[in-house]
């Protein structure tokens, strides 16, 4: 019995309902946009698709072409990360070739090669170099008549299969051909494995379900980087990655014992973001005392981030038993109860249970090392001691007190800080953050944190002084408005600043400051300095902008 899960197919069609009902009118927009040249866009791909059948017939190539359809959400996503237009969007118009053999899909690269021009910097190849969720495909894009843009994905069948359904099909697929006596390799190779066994160990060690998930997430739809080992070894990374990211990848200890990094030969920072095709080589020495806890803040792959964490667990376990104690005892006393009072086994017992410890020294080491939140601790062991003690009127009070406890307080500007409350905060005006964009912490003597992008260029200094460090996050709940700087870059044309100024009249944004200055060459730079809600509402705007006529460029400052 053959068993398909069918999950992306699944995940496509929920991104798109979602779009549609999340943001409609983002979505109406969209659609409309596509909608004015479907028949256009149909002739088109119709067109090639005879072309590019009748060559490889030629070469002997037995190929299925298909037409795909880019899905809605996954085209607004790439506008709103790269802010581009529609019109920007190259893979609108899609093929998909489907072969029998990995030779026959170079052959037919060969063959659209040849037909049409590729365009630079686009082709991708995910069969010689895999995704480590074992996709495999060839992607190229390449420039069709009148210079329209299309991209072509060539692969054999069972890619295709697996890249549709997943490794359970793969499975399925390999178990159903054995079962009617083919020749099948029904065992999956081990790194092909790899990803999923870690997936297992990350939950092994979280304690939190969320915190779990959200690992997930971030691990399943991160964009990849490539990079090389010194000995030419390919080592995929999610984008953002660092070397420390790296040296985690080729083994635990090589990570816990770095003290430096070359990046294509030369010395670098070890928190410097790593570029496809850089060339990687880790400096190691035996008397590193181990990894520092900032690397958490700039590292991105999540095996990385857990391995860092088993470290720090396991080489200062007893330290954390004692600290996770004290802050435990601590929090039973403020409430008015004792150690000895509340933690009965058989009232403890059942939290041990929910959060997988097992036992209390390992709860302490859980609390003190900060993986888990001692008023969650508190509150499912007093809930179980509400179940023995009913005429204990003032449990309910406690646990409804605690509840709250565990949400933080943001300071004004919608900021929580790590472990602090009440703690002056400060956007750094260098990078100008708003709520949305990733950020990190700075402590600074005598003026509390200073808050940056994580993209911010200022950061890399700021990491060299030890211990300033610190984690901070946007409070979502929290309504603030931030001021950000914005260039936009335009041919000269008469009532330009006029069409630009009523455009912020329909957004959601307030203007600050505006001024506007043209060269000899008639370029109009426009800068102006508007307040937004959160980075969603920043992005709308940089995209509207990027609609009005003469305009070819608009960038956020940095």
């Amino acid at each position: 019995m053959q068993i398909d899960f069918g999950v992306y197919s699944l995940k496509w069609e929920l991104e798109d309902l979602a779009f549609k009902y999340l943001y409609p009118e983002e979505f109406r927009e969209l659609a409309e946009g596509i909608d004015k040249k479907r028949e256009e866009r149909l002739k088109f791909i119709d067109a090639i698709t005879d072309e590019i059948r009748v060559n490889l017939k030629k070469e002997h190539i037995v190929a299925e072409i298909t037409g795909r359809a880019k899905h809605f959400y996954s085209i607004y996503r790439k506008m709103q990360r790269d802010n581009k237009t529609l019109d920007q969007i190259y893979d609108l118009f899609a093929l998909r070739i489907l072969v029998n053999s990995v030779k026959d899909c170079y052959a037919a690269l060969g063959v659209v090669h040849e037909l049409y021009t590729p365009m630079p910097g686009r082709f991708k190849d995910y069969i010689s170099v895999p995704k480590p969720n074992m996709y495999q495909s060839l992607h190229t894009t390449l420039i069709g008549p009148n210079g329209t843009p299309f991209e072509v994905q060539i692969r054999t069948y069972n890619m295709h299969r697996i890249a549709e359904f997943g490794i359970a099909a793969h499975w399925a697929y390999k178990e159903q051909s054995f079962l009617k006596g083919k020749k099948a390799n029904v065992v999956v190779s081990e790194d092909k494995l790899s990803w999923l066994r870690e997936s297992l160990e990350w939950q092994k060690d979280m304690q939190d379900p969320q915190e779990f998930l959200n690992t997930l997430k971030t691990e399943l739809f991160e964009d990849e980087v490539y990079v090389f080992t010194p000995k030419g070894e390919i080592k995929t990374l999610p984008k953002g990655s660092t070397p420390i990211d790296f040296a985690y990848t080729i083994h635990a200890e090589i990570g816990n014992k770095m003290t430096g990094c070359k990046i294509n030969s030369k010395m670098m920072p070890i928190i410097t973001k790593l570029k496809n095709g850089d060339i990687v080589e880790i400096i190691t020495s035996d008397n590193s005392k181990g990894p520092s806890r900032d690397w958490l803040k700039f590292v991105q792959s999540s095996s990385a981030k857990n391995k860092i964490m088993q470290w720090f667990k396991k080489n200062e376990r007893q330290e954390n038993i004692e600290r996770g104690k004290a802050i435990v005892e601590r929090e039973i006393k403020r409430i008015g109860m004792s150690h000895d009072d509340l933690f009965a086994q058989k009232y403890y017992a059942p939290m041990l249970d929910r959060y997988n410890f097992k036992n209390l020294d390992e709860m302490y080491s859980a609390v003190g090392f900060g993986s888990i939140g001692v008023s969650k601790i508190i509150t499912r062991t007093l809930e179980e001691y509400k179940k023995f003690n009913k005429e204990n009127t003032n449990v309910e009070e406690k646990i409804e007190e605690l509840k709250n406890e565990t949400r933080p307080k943001s300071s004004k500007t919608g900021i929580i800080v790590k472990g602090i409350d009440n703690c002056l905060v400060k956007l750094s005006k260098c990078c100008s953050p708003v709520q949305g964009d990733e950020i990190i912490g700075y402590i600074t003597r005598g003026r509390g944190v200073t808050v940056h992008r994580k993209d911010c260029k200022n950061i890399k200094d700021l990491f060299q002084e030890e211990g300033r460090i610190i984690d901070v996050y946007w409070d979502e709940e929290k309504k603030s408005s931030y001021k950000v700087d914005i260039d936009i870059f335009a041919n000269d044309r008469q009532g330009l600043l006029s069409d630009i100024i009523n455009l912020i009249s329909t957004l959601d944004v307030n203007l600050n400051e505006i001024k506007a200055k043209s060269n000899k060459e008639k370029i109009v730079i426009i800068e102006m300095t508007i307040e937004v809600k959160n980075l969603e509402d920043l992005n709308t705007a940089i995209r509207k902008f990027g609609k009005v006529d003469s305009v070819y460029d608009v960038k956020r400052k940095k």
